[in-house]
């Protein structure tokens, strides 16, 4: 079949795609660029420029934004864009070989960017959809006056069509790698400002830091420490909410949060199933290592089963035992020295003594003071070797 010449119906018919041009593959049915009249594109070329305009009239009364501003970067950007959709497309409808991947880049390009306030993609969609229908109204009104038969004319409506929709996937493409570029960097700017809030004097500029990481710096902080409380336990595939900072994949995860924001803590069991928390102080922003050292210290008690796993646990809650057992040695030493009397006994002796010592401190010195057969002991031998006296004595 010549270039030009009515197709036969029924016909199967292979598009070949201007992103990916090749040719179709034997018994797949005729190629649809090969249909179409090759002497229409050098007939509607001198009319491109009055097409541009009409174009341009029909986006005014569709996108507001554009008829604000149509010699601004939007009525540029998108005038560029009619221009070489309208160029590309009579290139190939000429020469079906002449498909050229680096003039679509203009079309990804319009997607990468917000060039005005508001969905970008929303206004590539419409001016796309308008485009086609102008478009296809002139070539309609030029072929049937050159001669074009209607079954070619079919045909072409479904190569304009069938164009616009490849240029709103690249529109796609472009605006969604944009997006993920934009996140990527973003992302790094929050980590980077969590590190300088969690390194002492860091001396690093926070409030731009904040700004640059969309992240409105508050004047109190709480840092959390976390961790998997087993090895099933998975990162978050949502994400956690953007008032927190994150950084779950290092050795000691942590996310901090303003003040202000508290409330929130209550939802992350269910936010970070699998894993422990503790929660530090409220200090001041530029204090937050100091918020994160006892989220920390809270969280290795609770790992020890020292501190309860409440998920999560509070320093706010737990400040006596955590001023009680912050020196560890310490602790041992005056354990032992206050235990010194119990050190002969039997298990079973200082199991019972222990009771004793143990409501005595409960009931805050108000238990009986000398109950015969449980307050005293004695050694094998027969001689006392422990009394009320020796747990009686002021502090």
């Amino acid at each position: 079949m010549e270039p030009g010449e009515p197709p036969a119906f029924p016909l199967r018919i292979a598009f070949d795609s201007l992103l990916a041009p090749e040719r179709p593959e034997p018994g797949k049915g005729a190629n649809l660029w090969s249909l179409l009249p090759r002497e229409l594109a050098p007939l509607l070329r001198p009319g491109i420029p009055r097409l541009v305009a009409e174009i341009r009239a029909e986006l005014h009364q569709a996108i507001p934004a554009f008829a604000r501003n149509p010699d601004g970067a939007v009525g540029r950007a998108v005038t560029e864009g009619i221009q070489q959709a309208l160029t590309q497309f009579l290139d190939r409808l000429e020469d079906p070989r002449s498909a050229r991947q680096d003039r679509l880049q203009v079309f990804r390009d319009m997607g990468r960017h917000e060039i005005y306030n508001g969905p970008i993609l929303d206004m590539l969609q419409t001016a796309y959809r308008i485009g086609a229908r102008v478009a296809w109204r002139r070539i309609a009104a030029a072929g049937e006056a050159a001669g074009v038969s209607s079954a070619t004319l079919c045909l072409l409506a479904e190569a304009i069509f069938a164009y616009i929709d490849e240029l709103s996937a690249l529109s796609i493409e472009g605006h969604a790698s944009a997006r993920a570029r934009e996140v990527g960097a973003l992302e790094r700017r929050r980590r980077q400002l969590l590190q300088a809030l969690i390194t002492p004097g860091s001396g690093r500029p926070l409030a731009h830091m904040a700004e640059a990481a969309r992240w409105p710096l508050p004047e109190r902080v709480r840092a959390v420490a976390v961790r998997q409380r087993d090895s099933d336990a998975e990162l978050p595939v949502t994400g956690l909410d953007s008032r927190y900072l994150v950084d779950l994949e290092s050795a000691e995860p942590c996310l901090v949060l303003g003040e202000e924001f508290r409330p929130m803590l209550a939802d992350l069991p269910g936010e970070l199933p699998g894993w422990q928390a503790a929660v530090g102080p409220a200090v001041p922003v530029t204090e937050c290592a100091q918020s994160l050292r006892w989220a920390r210290r809270t969280l290795a008690l609770v790992a020890e089963g020292t501190l309860q796993d409440s998920g999560p646990t509070w320093f706010d809650r737990s400040m006596s035992v955590l001023w009680l057992l912050n020196d560890p040695f310490l602790v041992r030493e005056i354990g032992a020295k206050a235990l010194a009397p119990m050190a002969e006994l039997t298990g079973k002796q200082r199991d019972k003594l222990g009771e004793t010592l143990l409501v005595w401190l409960e009931t805050r010195r108000s238990a009986p003071r000398s109950p015969p057969c449980w307050i005293s002991t004695r050694r094998p031998s027969g001689t006392a070797c422990a009394s009320w006296s020796a747990f009686s004595d002021p502090v």
